[in-house]
């Protein structure tokens, strides 16, 4: 519980803040708007903590290698960076940059003008699903071509891909190939942004690396060896040094909620256009997501459920050609996309059960023998 327990009381505080908004706020303002605005604020917490809880183990795969320091700033400044960076200015600076108006202006047309604020905003959907979608695409790729892992889930698929882990930017060569696909159902009009922004989304993945390696990478060749160990059951192309801690490697997590967030924001416009109502229930589901990362982590979770950061992966995966397809026009209900997530989640834990009983079985029998 002592994990939870900040969240909880942050969910209490969203709440009231909630219940007031809706009893005050609006021409329909009064109890019964306030009772709904407390309603779409759960359902909304709800579905970002669905869409986000293999965020959380991919995090936690990342954060079990780092110190105290930097899972107490993962959860304070990433905190904040989380909930007000990109589930309120991010949405607000997309929609000021392209309708060349100042973040002001786009902040009194979100709270007087809700309507036309989420008009202009999923007017660039393709934009920010090419960039989201192609950097969890390469998050899943790197994972799965991982020529060191130590475990595989599917292992007549996995062990073969793992083999292509030693063709240098396979992942990138594999996920331009599908930028360049999904931009051929993209209207013409949209074409060169969407590949543009699929293109940015390589950079920025491919970019923290080389900052997290240009600031952490200086140390000792017996430093270096160690910590290529370190990456042996995650995402090989995150340095060893980035893993353990570091402003690279809390950029990685920071983008990496980024993404993920973009799913959850837009899909949230499908609920409600109240952007004070999204930013608080979404807040509510990046808060949990940020306490049950840390809970994975102290409790070895990960440890215990070998193919549990398998099933994350897979499940980003799915999130990031779901992301690249909405681009295109085709629409996921977002229960399906977040149901995905849990399903892949889910099937993990029963592998990872299994997989330990017959272990504990194979071990049986030789102490037998």
């Amino acid at each position: 519980m002592k994990h939870f327990r900040f969240s909880i009381i942050f969910t209490v505080i969203c709440l009231a803040i909630s219940a007031y908004w809706g009893f005050t706020h609006g021409p329909e303002a009064g109890l019964m708007m306030m009772l709904k605005v407390l309603a779409i604020t759960g359902i909304l917490a709800i579905m970002e903590v669905s869409l986000s809880f293999d965020n959380a183990v991919v995090n936690a795969s990342v954060l079990k290698h780092w110190d105290a320091f930097w899972r107490k700033l993962f959860l304070t400044v990433g905190i904040i960076v989380a909930v007000f960076g990109m589930r309120l200015i991010f949405p607000l600076l997309i929609v000021g940059v392209t309708a060349d108006m100042s973040m002001l202006e786009v902040a009194k047309l979100a709270l007087n003008d809700p309507k036309t604020y989420s008009e202009k905003l999923m007017a660039h959907h393709a934009e920010i699903a090419a960039f989201g979608g192609i950097f969890l695409l390469l998050v899943f790729l790197n994972f799965l071509f991982d020529d060191e892992k130590d475990e595989h889930w599917f292992h007549w698929l996995e062990s073969k891909l793992a083999d292509l882990g030693n063709i240098q930017a396979i992942s990138v060569f594999i996920s331009l190939i599908v930028l360049l696909v999904i931009a051929g159902f993209v209207p013409d009009a949209q074409r060169l942004v969407v590949v543009m922004a699929g293109i940015w989304g390589i950079v920025v993945y491919v970019g923290v690396q080389v900052i997290g390696h240009l600031l952490e990478g200086s140390g000792s060749d017996d430093d270096e060896d160690e910590n290529e160990k370190s990456t042996s059951n995650g995402n090989a192309t995150v340095t060893g040094t980035v893993v353990k801690g570091g402003i690279g490697g809390f950029l990685y997590l920071e983008v990496l909620d980024a993404s993920f967030s973009f799913d959850g924001v837009i899909g949230a416009f499908a609920i409600t256009n109240d952007v004070v109502v999204i930013m608080l229930g979404l807040a509510i589901g990046a808060m949990f997501v940020r306490s049950m990362t840390i809970y994975l982590v102290e409790k070895g979770t990960l440890d215990a459920y070998v193919y549990l950061e398998h099933g994350a992966h897979y499940a980003i995966g799915a999130l990031a050609l779901i992301m690249l397809a909405s681009g295109t026009g085709v629409h996921v209900p977002e229960v399906v996309t977040g149901l995905i997530g849990v399903a892949f989640i889910v099937w993990a834990v029963f592998s990872s059960i299994s997989y330990s009983k017959k272990q504990q079985q194979l071990e049986s029998n030789q102490e037998g023998n």
